[in-house]
């Protein structure tokens, strides 16, 4: 038996007889022009030593045919096996095929809609659905039911999003899949974990290369962050993926909202925890680039706060410390006079070693800081700061601004030191993300409405 995501694989490995539709597809114009008849595995020898491409090509046809089941798990890991021989151009090629290929046939659109225009009903919907729907749809499904193939295509599907930035074109293929990943990554198939120093080794060290918003130095320094007496680090997991985090979350119990993050990453080792009231998300990672898009962390971090709560009845208050990674290129494209004179100043940094200088800059730094976070736009319309968008749209606040929070050199380039704080207030989440999804409106809590009203 095996399942849609390509987890839970019990069948045994095929034989050679099961890739026969794939030795016929690579050599069987070949194989009709010899005299001296071939075994079926010396056939299946010569297709599987053909070129990846070719092999890939071939698989993915074979796949598109009628085929059996047990041939379709063969012939899937083979393309699966060969797209991970590809080359870079190679995996440009083979996107380009997909697209064009197993494109959605114009005249079988036109021949549904025509059916659905005469007579709009459920009965004439259905085929116009299933024309609409491009066939590398269904490819996609047919190639994941490999063992293992799930986190193979999430792979792919990142390969495809740096094509993409080469080749704007492609850009089609990331519609299929973004729409699979989205019901293959439903909330509903995602289990939480705490991760704690009991936590196999292989699942520690994916978590320690894919901190990236501040790195770990080493066992040590993860071991610290996992401490129970005033941490807790919890992560998402899909059983198509296995042992693979796709997101995760650090926290820091404290009797305070923090202003800083040094504060929190050097702290020493406590050997009696203290009563804590605050629970503060210092660090949210998503692992996988090829899943970028598809929403765990706001399932996440409602999760955590429920979790959190139920363990520690002492907690009041959930807050994020949180980057704003587009706040100094967002400060350079502002032409107000004052603007400019204090992005100069920033970017001199007279700042990180003058406490006095700080001081002095301090309320610009805020004013400013606010205005990015309650009115600068993309073009969408959207928050500019991408971590902005992710926690108002999960429904927290932007509550404080704090600068300086975070003076390391990839702090100080793409935000001048800057950071915020987001509350979340259990009892105001559902109303504050619906006002956000529907109107735009940015809760604010009263620090940052305080600098707002100056």
């Amino acid at each position: 038996m095996y399942n849609d995501w390509g987890g839970g694989h019990v069948m045994a490995r095929p034989k050679l007889a099961f890739l026969n539709d794939l030795v016929q597809a690579i050599t069987g114009n070949e194989r009709r022009g010899k005299r001296a008849p071939i075994t079926e595995e010396a056939a299946a020898r010569n297709a599987l030593s053909r070129p990846a491409s070719e092999r890939l090509a071939a698989a993915c046809d074979v796949l598109m045919g009628r085929i059996g089941d047990a041939a379709r798990v063969a012939v899937a890991e083979q393309a699966l096996a060969a797209y991970a021989q590809l080359t870079k151009p190679e995996r440009h090629d083979f996107f380009v095929m997909l697209r064009d290929r197993f494109n959605s046939s114009p005249e079988a659109i036109r021949t549904a809609f025509a059916a659905y225009d005469a007579d709009p009903s459920a009965r004439t919907l259905v085929p116009l659905f299933n024309a609409v729907e491009p066939p590398r749809q269904t490819l996609l499904r047919r190639l994941n039911t490999a063992p293992g193939a799930t986190l193979k295509l999430v792979h792919m599907r990142a390969d495809l999003l740096k094509a993409i930035a080469d080749d704007p074109e492609l850009a089609p293929l990331d519609s299929d899949f973004g729409h699979l990943f989205a019901s293959w990554f439903n909330r509903g198939f995602l289990t939480i974990q705490r991760i704690d120093w009991s936590t196999p080794a292989n699942v520690l060290e994916k978590i320690m290369g894919y901190e990236t918003v501040h790195p770990m130095k080493g066992w040590q320094d993860l071991r610290r962050r996992l401490d129970p007496a005033d941490r807790r680090f919890y992560a998402f997991f899909h059983p198509a993926t296995g042992d693979e985090p796709l997101i995760f979350v650090e926290v820091a119990l404290m009797r305070d909202t923090p202003a800083e993050i040094a504060p929190i990453l050097n702290a020493p080792a406590l050997d009696l925890a203290e009563e804590a009231d605050t629970a503060v998300f210092y660090s949210i990672n998503n692992t996988l680039a090829g899943l970028k898009g598809v929403s765990f962390g706001n399932f996440l971090i409602k999760q955590v706060v429920a979790e959190l709560a139920a363990e520690l009845p002492s907690l009041t208050t959930y807050v994020t410390l949180s980057p704003a990674p587009g706040f100094a290129g967002w400060l350079s494209g502002v032409k107000e006079p004052e603007a400019v004179k204090l992005a100069e100043e920033l970017d001199q940094g007279a700042w990180l070693m003058d406490a006095a200088e700080a001081e002095r800059l301090k309320p610009q730094v805020e004013a400013l800081a606010a205005r990015y976070f309650t009115e600068a736009r993309s073009k969408s319309g959207a928050p500019r700061d991408p971590v902005a968008r992710f926690h108002l749209g999960n429904g927290a606040a932007a509550w404080r601004v704090n600068w300086p929070g975070d003076r390391s050199d990839g702090a100080v380039k793409r935000a001048h030191g800057l950071m915020i704080n987001y509350l979340y207030e259990p009892a105001a989440i559902e109303a504050q993300h619906e006002a956000f999804v529907r109107d735009g409106t940015i809760a604010t809590g009263a620090p940052l409405a305080a600098i707002l009203s100056r």
